[in-house]
């Protein structure tokens, strides 16, 4: 779970991945054939459609031995530990035991554990927001509501958002709810299949802190904005405070409704940006304790020189952790230069490549922007470097289906798996293409 979260987004963690359950892990010769459990049908439809392939390696990864993963959607308690039926008790829990708070409050809310205050770096692309969100949980309902932060992916809106929670929640406050828009979608979607709208709109607007994630997922559902918007007023009339993120502001948010605008203006609406060296520096020192690395103030400068993104500084910690305790290596200058020496310069010195690079890059070789590789356009001089650039970015820079298809404009895994088996196809029989690829490499290793 905790590598799925790095290679898919938020709301895709949440909303599909979150509540799966390894029920049953069982030896079959050099293999082992692992049950995946989903909480229901539709579900299990979804994950199996987008996800088994990472779900696979994973827990190949992890045990070491090919994996056939079955899914399922039954009623029944996970398998505490052992493999097969003879070494585990389905009655004890489940398999890999995860710390519980013992009030529990915090999990009932949806929070993550580590996303507090105490855990939050602050420099100056995030002074704003970090100050409202402490105004807010010292005086939810009455400070600023709502509270609409906004900014790119893994800057930290969604930690800010849930170290309120978690004040809340320390508070004895029960009824808090941290979602995605699209986990909210869901939920009405299928309350509406059941026909048990009542019961959603009770779970949602009896709350005193409703925490919307992505909330510019809603845009464009005209029946979801409607539920959206009452939900919002009852809230608010009751006294409760309602926060949300997005990756843009709400007046650029295209197809949501002006009335949700209108509110959303209400409140306060606060930027948090890209973190500059010094903030990822102090992230690393945070994130690196977390995890238990010993990585001192040098090192985390060295790392955070080379490393723009939050999430791939996170990406590469988690490459830290496997290093050391893989291979047993020692976490020094020499290695960290090692690991962060993906591609080398003419000059000799170690950088790495990040997705807007390389992105950057094929726009310039093809005389496209970065907008168009991201946009909806099918034409030919825009969808065929775009397929480039995502064979690039799943083959260069190793990035996930997943991850890949987030980055070139919100596209599913299934675009990019086809956009990387076109351009190698491309390059076997035609030498024009590949000789244009191999070109944009060397481009890259500049």
């Amino acid at each position: 779970m905790e590598a799925l979260k790095l290679s898919v987004s938020t709301a895709s963690f949440n909303t599909y991945l979150n509540h799966l359950e390894l029920t049953n892990l069982e030896p079959a010769g050099d293999r082992f054939i692992a049950e995946v459990n989903c909480p229901s049908p539709f579900l299990k439809q979804t994950v199996e459609q987008r996800f088994w392939g990472q779900i696979g390696l994973e827990l190949e990864r992890i045990t070491g031995k090919k994996c056939e993963v079955k899914f399922t959607s039954e009623s029944r308690t996970p398998l505490r530990q052992g493999f097969g039926g003879q070494g585990g008790d389905r009655s004890t829990g489940p398999l890999f035991e995860e710390k519980v708070n013992k009030s529990g409050d915090w999990r009932r809310a949806n929070l993550r554990e580590d996303y507090t205050f105490e855990n939050y770096a602050v420099g100056g692309s995030n002074q704003m927001a970090y100050a409202a969100a402490q105004a807010v949980a010292k005086r939810p309902g009455t400070a600023y509501n709502p509270l609409f932060i906004y900014g790119g992916v893994g800057v930290g809106k969604t930690h800010l958002m849930q170290a309120i929670g978690h004040v809340i929640v320390a508070g004895n406050e029960n009824r808090v709810l941290f979602c995605s828009g699209e986990e909210f979608t869901n939920d009405l979607v299928e309350a509406i299949r059941l026909k048990s709208t009542e019961k959603v709109r009770s779970k949602y607007r009896k709350l005193k802190l409703l925490m919307i994630d992505d909330v510019q997922f809603i845009a464009g559902k005209a029946t979801i904005q409607e539920e959206f918007f009452h939900t919002f007023n009852t809230i608010q009339k009751e006294g409760g405070q309602v926060i949300m993120t997005s990756d843009r502001p709400p007046a650029e948010i295209t197809r949501l409704e002006d009335r949700l605008k209108s509110r959303f203006g209400a409140g306060l609406i606060v930027d948090v940006g890209q973190p500059d060296f010094e903030l990822r520096t102090a992230i690393l020192l945070i994130k690196s304790k977390q995890l238990g690395l010993n990585l001192g103030m040098d090192l985390a400068q060295l790392i955070a020189a080379q490393i723009e993104g939050v999430r791939e500084l996170q990406g590469f910690l988690v490459k830290i952790m496997s290093e050391k305790e893989g291979a047993g290596k020692e976490i020094n200058r020499e290695n960290l230069e090692k690991l962060l020496n993906i591609s080398k310069g003419q000059n000799g010195r170690g950088r790495v490549v990040t997705p807007t690079e390389v992105m950057n890059l094929v726009g310039e070789y093809y005389q496209v922007t970065a907008q168009q590789l991201k946009g909806e356009r099918r034409t030919q001089m825009v969808a065929w470097p775009r397929q480039i650039l995502m064979y690039l970015l799943r083959n260069e820079l190793r990035l996930p289906f997943e991850e890949v298809g987030r980055l070139v404009g919100g596209r599913d895994h299934s675009t990019v798996m086809h956009a990387d088996s076109k351009v190698k196809v491309e390059m076997e029989v035609n030498p024009k293409i590949s000789a244009e690829i191999q070109d944009i490499k060397k481009k890259i290793l500049l």
